[in-house]
């Protein structure tokens, strides 16, 4: 017993250490190593068996999606031309019975602009454009173009500033002056529109290649837009109703937001409730469009249209297109894959555009504040052409735009989380993305005012001790925009009231200057409606400080290896912008 229990082995006692050389330490790791090991193979295999699987469910439902879409796209091919027969004929019975009967009759000429134009788009979907365009082409090129382009240059460019200054000069003084406009008026007017042109000129980074052509153009086009809204009835009445349908669907969204608050609330027509509201329903709808394709459709041609007669590249027209009817920013998302790769001068021109427009977004919130309907988006549209004419004479194109000869509309441009399912998601997704815009909106007005508000009250604490007892923000901008205002037209008298609006809109933003305007215009003293029509154009843009950050900010995260170059013109841009609507309002103030 003694030798047995000398010879058995000797097992440590609980609480004892056994060495790291103890042959039994040493079985017992490699035992539990071996486990461990053998567990964490188990584990990985099962995990890539599982991400296998999760790999091909993937694979498969994209599979099914994507079988899916290309059954629905058969589908719709089969139907399209039935859809398209059908909504031809309804608008041709509407247009027919809305004619024929006495309570529409009164506006037969934007039914039947409208009706028709939607029927030729129907119609062209089973036509070849060619059915139209060589006839066309076959008077055009032998009668006008190949004669006018055999001319030299500098004789074209005289024929065109030619014609230029006679539909300035015919808009000016061909026309009988409503009451309370003189003469001067009007001429102080043109002579802004030559000043500012000027200035421009004077201030391009390139004189020498200044695209004179596009300039001559663009200007015409704006000044046509004016002529045929303000003094053509049937441009009035398409216009007016442009703005009446697009006032009354914003409209539409008043009995949604008097579910969750109640009609009297509703009736007081609080910014809070009425406007943010119909921010909301429109870009919500909005996004269905861009989920059907309508949006990308319409910007398209609008932007085949300027590429074509103005020569700019592609993005440009793309982009100055777009930004009234989707704001800026957003519109530079439609050629987002091009960003990163355009000119200085593209850039420009696309920051330009976006400060000198409004985006349909905020229509309702002005219309809110008393402004007419008609007046935004004529305004919005003369910005078009204008701002393409502003920013290739200030920053003329000194490259080759890749986008140049094609126009192109980026339509694969999805949110995070991709594609929508269906239209109705695209509906649902837009509107949570406009409750984010509305509380942007409702959180930058409130602050900004606020700012202005203790600015004031410092700035008339320190000017007491000057003796000035009203002196503000207002004031002071006021007598430096004091020229500009002058030579937009507008009265003497009104002259420092509406060049204090100006300042406000620089410095703050348009919704505060169309804030203050609204109150000008309900108080003991209004403004002329001169004066009102002339500042009313001229508040109608972006072009502020707080939209100078917004631009630097997308566009550069859109294109970060320009990112200088963005910030370096962004202020130009700006200010192209602000003088942009200043020129529309002084045209306007040629025309009242």
């Amino acid at each position: 017993m003694a030798a047995q229990m000398e010879q058995a082995p000797s097992y440590p006692a609980q609480g004892h250490i056994v060495s790291d050389d103890s042959p039994v330490q040493q079985h017992t790791s490699r035992s539990s190593a071996s486990v461990n090991s053998t567990e964490k193979e188990k584990v990985q295999a099962q995990k890539s068996s599982h991400d296998a699987i999760a790999a091909h469910q993937v694979e498969l439902d994209d599979e099914d999606v994507e079988e899916h879409r290309e059954r629905r796209h058969t589908r719709y091919q089969q139907l399209r031309p039935y859809i398209l027969v059908a909504t031809g004929l309804v608008i041709l019975g509407w247009w027919i019975s809305a004619t024929i009967l006495p309570a529409t009759r009164h506006r037969w000429i934007p039914q039947t602009v409208w009706a028709w134009f939607f029927i030729l788009v129907v119609a062209f979907r089973f036509i070849p454009n060619s059915f139209v365009t060589r006839p066309v082409e076959a008077v055009w090129r032998p009668l006008v173009s190949d004669p006018f382009f055999k001319l030299p240059y500098r004789l074209r460019l005289a024929a065109g500033w030619s014609c230029l200054l006679a539909i300035v000069l015919g808009s000016a003084f061909g026309f009988p002056r409503p009451e309370g406009t003189r003469v001067t008026d009007r001429l102080v007017s043109v002579i802004g529109l030559l000043l500012f042109q000027f200035g421009f000129w004077a201030t391009s980074q390139h004189r020498k290649h200044v695209p004179w052509p596009t300039v001559i153009v663009g200007l015409f086009f704006q000044q046509v837009i004016a002529l045929f809204v303000l003094k053509s009835t049937a441009g009035f009445d398409i216009f007016k109703w442009i703005a009446t349908l697009a006032a009354d669907f914003l409209n539409e969204s008043a009995p949604a937001a008097a579910f969750f608050f109640d009609q009297d609330t509703i009736n007081k027509h609080w910014f809070f409730v009425n406007t943010l509201s119909a921010i909301i329903f429109f870009i919500a709808t909005i996004q269905a469009f861009y989920y059907l394709g309508i949006m990308q459709w319409i910007i398209s041609k609008f932007a085949w249209f300027f590429f074509k007669t103005m020569n700019v590249s592609g993005a440009e027209a793309v982009v100055a297109s777009a930004s009234p009817f989707i704001g800026q920013g957003e519109s530079a998302c439609l050629v987002r894959p091009y960003v990163d790769l355009m000119t200085p001068s593209e850039l420009h021109l696309v920051m330009t555009s976006g400060f000198s427009t409004i985006s349909g977004s905020v229509f309702i919130a002005y219309i809110n504040l008393g402004v007419p309907p008609t007046t935004l988006i004529t305004a919005s549209i003369m910005s078009i052409p204008a701002s393409i004419a502003i920013s290739k004479m200030r920053v003329p194109e000194m490259e080759e735009p890749v986008t140049r000869g094609r126009v192109v509309v980026d339509r694969g441009q999805e949110e995070k989380g991709g594609r929508p399912a269906n239209v109705l998601h695209a509906f649902s997704k837009g509107a949570t993305f406009g409750l984010i815009v509305a509380g942007q909106i409702l959180t930058n007005v409130l602050t900004v005012l606020a700012l202005i508000y203790a600015l004031n009250g410092l700035l008339t604490w320190i000017g007491r001790g000057f003796g000035i007892h009203a002196l503000t923000i207002q004031l002071v901008l006021g007598y430096i925009f004091y020229p500009v205002s002058f030579f937009m037209g507008v009265p003497t008298g009104e002259i420092l009231r509406v060049s204090q609006l100006l300042g406000t809109k620089l410095v703050a933003n348009e919704f505060v200057a169309y804030t203050d305007l609204h109150g000008i215009m309900t108080s003991a003293e209004p403004l002329s409606e001169r004066a009102f029509v002339i500042a009313s154009y001229a508040l109608c843009g972006f072009a502020n400080l707080g939209s100078l950050g917004i631009q630097i900010g997308v566009l550069s995260a859109l294109a970060p290896s320009r990112a200088k170059i963005i910030a370096r013109i962004a202020f130009s841009a700006m200010i192209c912008g602000f003088l942009s609507t200043m020129q529309a309002a002084g045209i306007a103030g040629m025309l009242v």
